[in-house]
């Protein structure tokens, strides 16, 4: 019978892993602050940004949290060196095509907004969540996850 063997990681994969933990942390303040102030949390908020936020279906609210929540946990496993950080990895990603698809397809927001502004921080959102797959892959290639 073999025995498979965890490798022990480099001190870069913690930093890495530390640096992702605290990325998704960010994260849930973020939907934290979304949801407890909306709109009002920005002094530049325009009656636009009001309206926006305030016909936003409540259902996406529970999809941001899965996003940043299964981003978190999927962080937290990869510092505890977890093979479950690549499917939690998949499933924030999943989400968060879900929650930024819907405010694209279904609202003006890049109308109002503009390409860049509208879809600057999104975009390189799901890119961190594509890296944290690819992340979890690696590391788990390497021998590092268990």
């Amino acid at each position: 019978m073999a025995t498979w063997i965890r490798q022990r990681p480099t001190g870069w994969f913690t930093l890495i892993a530390v640096l992702l933990v605290a990325w998704g942390l960010l994260g849930c303040l973020s939907l934290y602050l979304h949801i407890a102030y909306g709109p009002d949390i920005d002094p530049a908020a325009t009656d636009w940004d009001r309206a926006f936020y305030a016909a936003l279906p409540a259902w996406l609210n529970a999809v941001y949290a899965v996003a940043v929540g299964t981003g978190l946990l999927g962080s937290i496993a990869l510092l505890m060196r977890s093979r479950l950080a690549r499917p939690l990895y998949l499933v924030s990603l999943i989400a968060v095509i879900v929650q930024f698809g819907t405010l694209f397809l279904t609202t003006d927001l890049i109308a109002h907004k503009g390409v860049v502004v509208a879809t600057g921080f999104p975009i390189f959102i799901a890119l961190m969540a594509v890296f944290q797959i690819w992340f979890a892959g690696y590391a788990q290639r390497r021998g590092w996850l268990g």
